[in-house]
């Protein structure tokens, strides 16, 4: 029954606090990856600080909300607004989507244009999205293309399946934030069975994923359940640990002081024990078994 988890923070190079908190989570915890923006505001910094850390596995946070792109504005007119820059938030993305305003002809540019400026500097292990507005079967379908044409081999589908320990976990005390991330993850099953398809089809790998009905508000306890909860196979854990500084205290997120809590929580020696303890091995992207159904049956017998 082997279990391996990937341990990836989302968001490095959104500001120096927050890849301070990615680097420490990778350097003193179970931190096993994370996906960087292109063009944010410390990509730099983080680039020239991934040259140190050559354990840490690195994918593409790729935007299409939220910041600036990476070609000019008028290049990309249906993915920007006024000022020039992204739409805030994934709910004004996908609106202006179904309702025929963006063209998918500039998404595939300016997804293109984000891989092409990092891929001089870092060895992409997986590809995922800000906001996840991917999951929308259109956009994912041309992450799907970028990844086979770049030959990355991961892409993220951002559904959480949860198992019977992680349902069991869960009763009506608690956080609403959990209860509406929970209702809105069940929706995105339909779109998701769409794009785990076209996945298999093209030959990629996903992942399972969870984290996200817990965003912003992993504690131990919720870690625990997770982890206890995780089935044989690989499984990618979301997290954003970082620390709070000035920048990110001008940006549009509600995720402020639960990355300062993550930091803690990743590099805690109790909770590099409970990984310990249940038997889960910590990988990279690039470094996680694909177990093939046929294999997979074998182990469970022999188990």
């Amino acid at each position: 029954m082997i279990r391996q988890l990937i341990v990836n923070a989302d968001d490095l190079g959104l500001t120096v606090g927050v890849n301070n908190g990615i680097f420490d989570a990778h350097d003193s915890g179970i931190l096993t990856s994370a996906s960087l923006f292109a063009s944010a505001g410390a990509t730099a910094d983080a680039i020239r600080r991934l040259r140190h850390r050559p354990s840490l596995g690195v994918g593409a946070h790729l935007a299409l909300v939220d910041g600036a792109p990476t070609l000019p504005a008028d290049a990309v007119p249906t993915l920007v607004t006024g000022d020039g820059r992204f739409r805030r938030g994934w709910r004004p993305f996908i609106a202006a989507c179904l309702l025929g305003r963006v063209s998918l002809d500039e998404v595939e540019r300016e997804l293109s244009a984000q891989i092409e400026r990092l891929r001089p500097h870092v060895d992409l292990t997986h590809l995922d999205v800000h906001k996840h507005v991917h999951a929308y079967p259109p956009v994912f379908a041309i992450v799907a293309r970028l990844a086979r044409r770049y030959a990355i081999p991961v892409v993220r589908v951002p559904y959480e399946q949860l198992s019977g320990a992680a349902v069991s976990g869960r009763d009506s005390k608690a956080p609403a934030t959990a209860r509406q991330q929970a209702r809105l993850n069940a929706l995105l099953w339909p779109w998701s069975r769409q794009n785990y398809r076209l996945a298999g089809r093209l030959g990629l790998r996903t992942p399972a994923f969870v984290g996200l009905v817990d965003t912003g508000i992993l504690n131990r306890r919720v870690l625990q359940r997770l982890l206890r909860g995780l089935r044989p196979g690989v499984t990618e854990l979301m997290v954003h640990p970082g620390y709070v500084d000035a920048a990110l205290l001008r940006l549009t997120t509600r995720l402020v002081e639960s990355r300062l809590a993550e930091v803690a929580l990743l590099s805690s020696p109790e909770t590099e024990a409970l990984v310990a303890g249940e038997r889960i091995d910590l990988v990279r992207h690039d470094l996680a078994l694909s177990i093939a159904p046929s294999r997979r049956r074998s182990l469970r017998h022999a188990s």
